[in-house]
Protein backbone atom coordinates (compact mmCIF):
# COMPACT_ATOMS: atom_id res chain seq x y z
CA UNK A 1 0.00 0.00 0.00
CA UNK A 2 1.26 3.37 -1.05
CA UNK A 3 0.80 6.45 1.43
CA UNK A 4 0.61 10.07 0.65
CA UNK A 5 2.81 12.55 2.77
CA UNK A 6 2.89 12.20 6.57
CA UNK A 7 2.12 15.50 8.42
CA UNK A 8 2.68 15.34 12.25
CA UNK A 9 1.54 16.78 15.23
CA UNK A 10 -2.14 16.77 14.03
CA UNK A 11 -4.80 15.95 16.02
CA UNK A 12 -6.68 13.27 14.22
CA UNK A 13 -3.85 10.71 11.91
CA UNK A 14 -6.60 8.51 9.95
CA UNK A 15 -10.42 7.50 10.46
CA UNK A 16 -11.07 3.81 9.26
CA UNK A 17 -14.44 3.02 8.13
CA UNK A 18 -15.31 -0.72 7.83
CA UNK A 19 -18.44 -1.15 5.32
CA UNK A 20 -20.45 -3.69 4.40
CA UNK A 21 -20.14 -3.22 0.31
CA UNK A 22 -16.57 -1.45 -0.39
CA UNK A 23 -18.21 -1.02 -4.37
CA UNK A 24 -21.46 0.94 -2.95
CA UNK A 25 -19.22 2.96 -0.59
CA UNK A 26 -16.60 3.61 -3.49
CA UNK A 27 -19.39 5.09 -5.65
CA UNK A 28 -20.60 7.25 -2.61
CA UNK A 29 -17.54 8.96 -1.91
CA UNK A 30 -15.90 8.86 -4.80
CA UNK A 31 -18.68 10.91 -6.09
CA UNK A 32 -18.50 13.32 -2.72
CA UNK A 33 -14.47 13.59 -3.05
CA UNK A 34 -14.96 14.74 -6.67
CA UNK A 35 -17.92 17.39 -5.89
CA UNK A 36 -15.46 18.61 -2.89
CA UNK A 37 -12.10 18.21 -4.98
CA UNK A 38 -10.92 15.95 -3.05
CA UNK A 39 -8.23 13.42 -5.07
CA UNK A 40 -8.56 9.60 -4.43
CA UNK A 41 -5.55 8.68 -2.64
CA UNK A 42 -5.61 4.66 -4.07
CA UNK A 43 -7.09 1.98 -3.38
CA UNK A 44 -6.63 -2.22 -3.15
CA UNK A 45 -8.89 -5.40 -2.62
CA UNK A 46 -11.36 -4.20 -0.16
CA UNK A 47 -10.00 -1.02 0.31
CA UNK A 48 -9.59 2.31 -0.91
CA UNK A 49 -8.61 5.93 0.73
CA UNK A 50 -8.56 9.78 0.68
CA UNK A 51 -6.27 11.78 2.38
CA UNK A 52 -6.68 10.44 6.07
CA UNK A 53 -9.99 8.56 5.57
CA UNK A 54 -9.65 5.24 4.70
CA UNK A 55 -12.42 2.75 4.15
CA UNK A 56 -12.37 -0.95 3.83
CA UNK A 57 -14.62 -4.31 3.20
CA UNK A 58 -15.12 -6.56 6.16
CA UNK A 59 -13.12 -8.99 4.72
CA UNK A 60 -9.81 -6.68 4.94
CA UNK A 61 -7.52 -7.86 7.27
CA UNK A 62 -7.61 -3.96 9.09
CA UNK A 63 -11.36 -4.51 9.88
CA UNK A 64 -10.94 -7.88 11.85
CA UNK A 65 -14.27 -8.69 10.33
CA UNK A 66 -15.70 -6.25 12.73
CA UNK A 67 -17.95 -3.12 10.95
CA UNK A 68 -17.67 -0.18 12.23
CA UNK A 69 -20.92 1.76 13.72
CA UNK A 70 -22.79 4.35 12.65
CA UNK A 71 -20.02 7.54 12.40
CA UNK A 72 -20.88 11.74 11.82
CA UNK A 73 -17.77 12.79 9.22
CA UNK A 74 -18.13 16.25 8.65
CA UNK A 75 -15.49 17.39 5.14
CA UNK A 76 -14.72 20.89 4.85
CA UNK A 77 -15.92 22.37 1.73
CA UNK A 78 -14.10 25.53 0.06
CA UNK A 79 -17.75 27.37 -0.53
CA UNK A 80 -21.30 27.19 -0.05
CA UNK A 81 -21.40 25.97 -4.05
CA UNK A 82 -19.48 23.12 -3.02
CA UNK A 83 -21.46 22.30 -0.65
CA UNK A 84 -24.14 22.33 -2.98
CA UNK A 85 -23.15 19.89 -5.18
CA UNK A 86 -21.69 17.20 -2.00
CA UNK A 87 -25.49 17.05 -1.52
CA UNK A 88 -26.25 16.47 -4.74
CA UNK A 89 -24.12 14.09 -5.55
CA UNK A 90 -24.07 12.07 -2.66
CA UNK A 91 -27.85 11.43 -3.60
CA UNK A 92 -27.14 10.34 -7.18
CA UNK A 93 -24.31 8.03 -5.46
CA UNK A 94 -26.88 6.17 -3.36
CA UNK A 95 -26.23 8.33 -0.44
CA UNK A 96 -30.15 9.38 1.30
CA UNK A 97 -30.80 12.80 2.38
CA UNK A 98 -30.37 13.81 6.26
CA UNK A 99 -30.59 17.78 5.95
CA UNK A 100 -30.42 19.82 2.29
CA UNK A 101 -28.18 22.40 2.13
CA UNK A 102 -28.52 25.42 4.34
CA UNK A 103 -27.58 27.46 7.11
CA UNK A 104 -27.35 26.01 10.30
CA UNK A 105 -27.52 27.75 13.56
CA UNK A 106 -24.00 26.16 15.53
CA UNK A 107 -22.60 30.05 13.99
CA UNK A 108 -23.09 32.94 11.64
CA UNK A 109 -22.07 31.59 8.53
CA UNK A 110 -22.31 27.80 8.93
CA UNK A 111 -23.31 26.10 6.45
CA UNK A 112 -23.84 22.51 5.47
CA UNK A 113 -25.67 19.50 3.64
CA UNK A 114 -25.70 16.31 5.47
CA UNK A 115 -26.35 12.54 3.13
CA UNK A 116 -26.36 9.15 5.15
CA UNK A 117 -23.22 6.99 2.79
CA UNK A 118 -24.77 3.08 2.06
CA UNK A 119 -23.90 2.02 5.74
CA UNK A 120 -25.74 4.81 7.25
CA UNK A 121 -22.91 7.26 8.32
CA UNK A 122 -23.68 10.82 8.88
CA UNK A 123 -21.71 12.76 6.16
CA UNK A 124 -21.50 16.52 6.13
CA UNK A 125 -20.27 19.28 4.27
CA UNK A 126 -19.63 22.56 5.63
CA UNK A 127 -18.29 25.40 4.69
CA UNK A 128 -17.54 28.01 7.54
CA UNK A 129 -18.04 31.47 5.72
CA UNK A 130 -19.21 35.06 6.88
CA UNK A 131 -22.72 35.18 7.89
CA UNK A 132 -25.46 36.70 5.44
CA UNK A 133 -27.23 39.65 6.84
CA UNK A 134 -30.74 39.43 7.43
CA UNK A 135 -33.41 40.66 9.70
CA UNK A 136 -32.91 38.42 11.95
CA UNK A 137 -29.46 37.25 13.28
CA UNK A 138 -28.39 33.89 14.95
CA UNK A 139 -26.66 34.35 18.36
CA UNK A 140 -25.01 31.28 19.38
CA UNK A 141 -23.31 31.00 22.88
CA UNK A 142 -21.32 28.10 24.20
Amino acid sequence: METNTIYRGRLIDHVQLVVRDVGASKRFYTAIFEALGIPLGGEGEGFFWADELFISSQTSPAARGVLTGPTHLAFQAKDRPSVDRFHAAALAAGGKDHGAPGVRPYHPGYYAAFALDPDGNNIEAVHHGPAERSAESIVVRF
